[in-house]
């Protein structure tokens, strides 16, 4: 499953190393703040509510962040882009440390949030436009699992830190590591270089476009649909994800009086099992075609949210699923990276894939809202059930209406509705 990094060039190597850290960086610092949150309502006596906004704005952060960070990668350059959003959430997370009250938290965790989508946006689209054409899908899965590597990582720094340090400043001190991360731009610098594609845009000395213009270009006719239908794409994605994962919790726990999820090893089975399917979907992705592996993920999360839901589970047994439905939930995010890069041309590809991969990001809050609104008048796991069949059935809608872009060659400046290249086609 991974002969493709034995074939792909130094280059390649390095570009893929740099996104990988990226973006495992940016796991551990956003899954930090999540096993923070009960000391930070003890510190500051916040209330849940308040808690929750918190998250509820860094997440509009991070999608408004991704739609930024990719239209600077394309006015500025992938590689410089990357190495600003990292700088920008490793500080501020860095100041998280020293805050004094709510709304300091508030403040810099929404600042914080536009790096942490700043940086998908610029490295999915350096990534893309590195790697060979033919191994595009199995190196952005694997670079999307990179999440659960940071996740597990932001675990192992927790244990440590509040197994050594006093409860009340072990918040803290988590949150100054948070700068280290920045070290990872000194070897970006060294090391990776900006794809050919948007060398040749700069060695043409095209005049710019103005930030508005660059932003505004994938609502251009030409493109209209394709960013319609990609953030549609975008939103049943991360709406079946959202729906699930915040909801499900609550009905084992309280309909079913199971207690294995509070428990490290049901943790480890989801991060183990998000891993597996990044990697899993990224080889499927290449073999079966953007759009079929989205449907195959798609109806899987769906089945599987079904036997939680209906199934007499023991808490033996719920451990067990544990591991399918983490495989399936992963399994969508990690086919959009390719699928995205592929659907737009290289001026405003960046800005095409921020756009559609945060949209539904920002959306995506509809579907617990609505399940949790829809559970007053019928049972919370029939409402999980019916709203995670509307998120999902919107990505499978969506996906078929797009056009298949496998193997497509990223130095073209047509949108995949006027052009694709067959699989295993020339490089990106």
């Amino acid at each position: 499953m991974f002969k493709w990094y034995r074939d792909v060039t130094a280059r390649e190597r390095k570009t893929f190393w740099a996104c990988f850290g990226g973006w495992a960086l940016d796991a551990l610092e956003v899954q930090m703040f999540g096993l923070a949150i009960p000391a930070l309502i003890a510190a500051f006596a916040l209330t849940k509510g308040e808690a929750g906004a918190i998250s509820g704005v860094t997440l509009v952060t991070s999608a408004l962040g991704g739609w930024l960070g990719g239209t600077l990668s394309d006015r500025y350059g992938r590689v410089r882009t990357l190495q600003w959003m990292i700088l920008w959430f490793s500080f501020f997370t860095f100041l998280s440390a020293f805050v004094t009250g709510y709304e300091q938290l508030l403040v810099v965790k929404a600042l914080q949030g536009f790096g942490i989508g700043g940086e998908w946006a610029a490295g999915a689209v350096l990534m893309a436009e590195t790697i060979q054409a033919k191994y595009r899908g199995k190196v952005m899965g694997t670079v999307q699992s990179a999440w659960a590597v940071g996740w597990g990582a932001a675990v192992g720094v927790f244990t440590l830190i509040y197994t050594f340090v006093p409860e009340d400043i072990a918040w803290r001190v988590m949150f100054l590591v948070g700068l280290l991360p920045a070290l990872l731009i000194v070897w970006v610098r060294r090391h990776v270089e900006e794809p050919d594609a948007f060398q040749r845009q700069q060695k043409a000395k095209t005049p710019p476009k103005s930030f508005a213009a660059s932003m505004a270009g994938i609502f251009r006719p030409q493109l209209l649909r394709v960013t319609l239908l990609g953030g549609l794409l975008g939103l049943g994605a991360h709406g079946g994800y959202h729906a699930v994962m915040t909801w499900l919790p609550t009905f084992l726990k309280t309909e079913r009086q199971l207690s294995v999820l509070s428990s490290g090893g049901y943790l480890a089975v989801i991060i183990v099992a998000f891993f597996c399917g990044c990697v899993a979907s990224g080889f499927l992705v290449d073999r079966l075609g953007r759009r079929k592996n989205i449907i195959l993920f798609a109806l899987c999360c769906t089945l599987t949210v079904q036997a939680y839901l209906f199934l007499p589970l023991t808490n033996s047994q719920m451990l067990f699923l544990g591991f399918p439905l983490g495989f399936f939930a992963a399994g969508i995010p990690a086919s959009l990276g390719s699928f995205f890069n592929e659907l737009y041309p290289a001026d405003v590809r960046g800005a095409g894939v921020g756009f559609c991969y945060n949209f539904g990001r920002v959306l995506s809050a509809v579907f617990p809202f609505m399940v949790g609104h829809m559970s007053e008048s019928m049972s919370l796991g029939s409402a999980i059930g019916i709203d995670a069949g509307i998120a999902y059935g919107v990505a499978v809608i969506a996906a078929l209406a797009l056009p298949e872009t496998r193997g497509r060659n990223l130095d073209s400046d047509q949108p995949a509705t006027q052009a694709a290249t067959p699989a295993g086609a020339s490089r990106a």
